[in-house]
């Protein structure tokens, strides 16, 4: 039997286990999922194996995206941050692998951002320099491939929407430009910014709604959702990280009167 939550102050709920055997989550009970899932490309995280095969790694893919799309509500969003291709162990074409994987799970496709994470651009990608006998090239970009479950036009929830005149004309343009989060900062080995789940948030879901990441790492998306009114759970199988989205939560995010 799980036990209680890691961390629950009514609106913020962190659960400390395993993504394929918690129970703690409802079918149909959540409006959008906004997660960056382990890369495979050998990250040191603490409890995850980050070396699979790509084989195996598609596979695991498979398995959580079942999981999500049970906890979806029929017109629940998933937006879906990967990189757009790898070559660490072999070129792979990730974006286009999962988009795919996702697609056979039953999910229906809306759309893709393309991130130009600006700090990124130092990467090289040379192979064969000045030569066309071996190049190799790597886009300072990474995806955030918007999904659906049954319905696009969203119906539950609360109605009300949060996002400017302003955001709306430049999110919906599907180049958006900002920085990564440095790793330093969250204590994690591979953090996105919490302005990446803060924009899908206003984008794609009304305030108040349930919002879910089920890899939460050092726990930007809760700290996104403190600060724009959604209730948010995370799932996270390290207990290290669950300490540190806790004292991210309490830092960063918009905290209640008496709490």
């Amino acid at each position: 039997m799980e036990k209680d939550f890691f961390f629950d102050d009514g609106q913020t709920f962190i659960i400390n286990a395993d993504i394929f055997t918690t129970k703690k989550i409802a079918a149909k009970s959540i409006d959008l999922i906004v997660t960056s899932p382990p890369y495979n490309v050998d990250i040191q995280y603490n409890s995850h194996n980050d070396q699979l095969t790509y084989d195996d790694y598609r596979d695991f893919s498979r398995r959580w995206m079942k999981r999500c799309f049970t906890w979806l509500k029929d017109d629940g969003r998933f937006c879906l941050n990967i990189p757009l291709d790898k070559n660490k162990g072999g070129q792979q074409s990730v974006g286009a692998d999962l988009t795919t994987i996702a697609k056979k799970t039953c999910f229906s496709y809306h759309s893709t951002i393309v991130w130009n994470e600006g700090n990124i651009s130092r990467r090289t990608a040379w192979g064969s320099w000045a030569s066309a006998s071996a190049p190799y090239v790597i886009a300072p970009v990474e995806l955030i491939i918007v999904l659906y479950k049954k319905t696009w036009k969203k119906t539950s929830g609360s109605g009300e929407s949060d996002i400017s005149r302003k955001e709306f004309v430049e999110w919906t343009n599907g180049l958006w430009t900002f920085n990564g989060e440095r790793k330093k900062k969250t204590g994690h080995p591979a953090p996105f910014p919490v302005e990446l789940p803060l924009r899908c948030m206003k984008l794609f879901s009304f305030v108040g709604d349930v919002v879910l990441d089920p890899f939460m790492g050092s726990g930007s998306t809760l700290v996104a959702a403190s600060q724009c009114n959604r209730k948010c759970i995370g799932i996270e199988i390290d207990r290290g990280y669950c300490e540190r989205a806790v004292a991210r939560i309490k830092k960063e995010g918009i905290q209640k009167e008496g709490t």
